[in-house]
């Protein structure tokens, strides 16, 4: 059975993220490798990713080439405000769309690139998942939201399940 992973804000191409970000590492390229490294030895081809956007700064032709390295077949996407090639990339991507909900595992998501206060089903116990901010953004007590990035994972994407026993946490119940 497929697993189904989460991540955002990689900004691959992009050199002024390592500084904004503090980012350990030493040039564009060593950070696109590490990234994408790490995605492919979690994510396996028949897995399920989300990727909740700034996937790529450059033209298309450099997008489609950074996707094709990504073994993943299936990555839904949600553009972020960096991904204005990446748009175009409509047959690399099994969806694009600036707001998505899913239903995983019986578990109600609202997926955005960016962060929402409130959400579809926020007060029933549907998940709300962003990037865009890095890691910075406070959290909210026991709101069921949560950035996906890189920056907040070790530039490793999230699985459901992770995603998961944080949610329990923040509602302030025991992981089964």
């Amino acid at each position: 059975m497929p697993n189904t992973w989460f991540t955002a804000d990689f900004h691959l191409g992009h050199k002024n993220i390592i500084r904004y970000c503090n980012r350990p590492f030493g040039s564009v390229e060593a950070m696109n490798c590490a990234i994408v490294e790490r995605l492919n030895s979690a994510v396996k081809a028949n897995d399920e990713l989300y990727f909740l956007g700034d996937f790529c700064i450059g033209p298309k032709a450099r997008a489609l080439e950074l996707r094709r390295e990504i073994r993943c077949k299936k990555i839904f996407a949600v553009p972020g405000n960096h991904d204005k090639d990446t748009r175009k990339l409509t047959d690399e991507f099994s969806w694009l769309g600036d707001l998505a909900e899913v239903s995983i595992n019986g578990q109600r998501i609202v997926l955005c690139h960016y962060a929402m206060r409130v959400w579809n089903y926020s007060s029933h116990g549907a998940w709300h998942l962003y990037g865009h901010s890095h890691g910075r953004l406070p959290t909210l007590g026991n709101s069921l939201s949560m950035d996906v990035g890189v920056d907040t994972h070790d530039f490793n994407p999230w699985s459901f399940d992770e995603i998961r026993d944080q949610m329990t946490a923040k509602a302030g119940l025991t992981a089964e």
